[in-house]
């Protein structure tokens, strides 16, 4: 053998030098020297804490949004558990209303029979009755319990006094005309339920109601007001004592004696407050609210119902035309009549204002129920 198969070197079996190693080798160069540089890395534990964080937060505004829908569906849900209570008790107090209108019909009726009214009454206090059921069938929010047990008082008011007033009209039907007094006295006791009842409505019911509500935080839900006795005039012996009068002498076939009859007071044009005159010119500023107000009394010794009252005033090519009733109106006593939304009148011409009271049943002097006014109307 030669020597020069000695000096042959063979590198089948050496690891070739990988990319790492050669370019930790030349950054070492690079570097004049030293040991290679590794990589920062984030301490070892520090990236599950990262991701459990993450988790947590995540876990938080789910809670969070789930709080906040389970309060809005519960905002919801008690807002319409209100509103569905008042929308019943509307319903309820409407029909009261209605029957406390028919009531103030009745007793303003002329020539009404005392055996007739005693049926309606009765009719009356059974439509009560079935109010009081239909309310006491409700299940209110349990906030509202105590107001609920008020508005169940005040329609037992109402039936107590509807009941009341046909009962008193029954008792005092054989009664002579010397005991007026007394039987009216009798059934203005009775009108007092009726007109209780309304104050229970507003003071224990409505106004403590709509407290709750705003304390409760419920917006959106009305709370229905429910006002029976449309006349508060019929809650006194005053009233009462020509009604018993008026009702009974249909009954026995008499009248009250003295004088029936009405007459013009005054006509005030508002809201700038001037009283007409009829014996000169009167300018009438006239506003969006322009009305007038015309004022009648009961000139006789007689209660008189169901007074009718026209306003017209002239205009071209049609006149404005306005009319009212006065629903009773006691010997002496003056009511006044408000007529608004009028329309535009004529401006700048002289025209004129008239006002008729409708005579009553056995009135001989009408001379004194109508007047007309020269007005002129202006712009202010």
């Amino acid at each position: 053998m030669s020597d020069f198969s000695d000096d042959i070197e063979f590198d089948f079996f050496d690891e070739p030098e990988t990319r790492e190693d050669a370019e930790g080798q030349r950054a070492q160069r690079r570097s004049g020297g030293g040991p290679p540089r590794r990589p920062m890395r984030p301490p070892a534990g520090f990236t599950p804490l990262l991701r459990l964080a993450g988790l947590i937060a995540f876990a938080i505004l789910i809670v969070v949004l789930l709080v906040f829908w389970v309060q809005s569906c519960q905002g919801a849900s008690k807002r319409s558990a209100y509103r569905k209570y008042m929308q019943a008790v509307t319903t309820i107090a409407q029909s009261s209303v209605q029957t406390g209108k028919e009531l103030n019909d009745l007793l303003t009726t002329p020539g009404l029979k005392e055996a007739d009214l005693e049926q309606k009454l009765d009719s009356f206090a059974q439509q009560e009755k079935q109010n009081l059921a239909q309310a006491q069938t409700l299940r209110p929010p349990g906030p509202l319990r105590p107001e609920h047990q008020s508005l169940l008082e005040a329609l037992q008011f109402r039936i107590n006094g509807l009941a009341g007033l046909a009962e008193a009209f029954r008792s005092t039907s054989g009664e002579k005309a010397s005991q007026a007094a007394a039987a009216g006295q009798l059934l203005a006791v009775q009108a007092e339920r009726l007109s209780a009842s309304d104050v229970v409505w507003d003071d224990l019911f409505k106004g403590p109601a709509i407290e709750v509500l705003r304390r409760e935080g419920v917006g959106g839900v009305a709370v229905p007001d429910s006002n029976f006795l449309t006349n508060l005039d019929l809650a006194s012996a005053r009233s009462m004592v020509p009604v018993w009068q008026r009702i009974h002498g249909a009954t026995t076939g008499g009248k009250p004696g003295g004088l029936h009859g009405t007459g013009l007071v005054s006509v005030k044009a508002l809201p700038q407050g001037l009283t007409l005159s009829p014996s000169a010119e009167n300018t009438v500023t006239a506003s969006t609210n322009l009305a007038f107000a015309v004022t009648v009394q009961d000139t006789g010794d007689n209660q008189e119902v169901s007074v009718r009252v026209t306003l017209t005033v002239q205009r071209s090519p049609q006149n404005i035309v306005k009319k009212g009733t006065i629903d009773l109106i006691n010997p002496g006593e003056t009511k006044t009549l408000t007529f608004g939304d009028l329309g535009q009148p004529p401006f700048g011409v002289k025209t004129t204002v008239k006002a008729d009271v409708q005579p009553v049943p056995g009135e001989k002097n009408i001379a004194n129920n109508s007047a007309s006014y020269p007005v002129i109307f202006s712009l202010g």
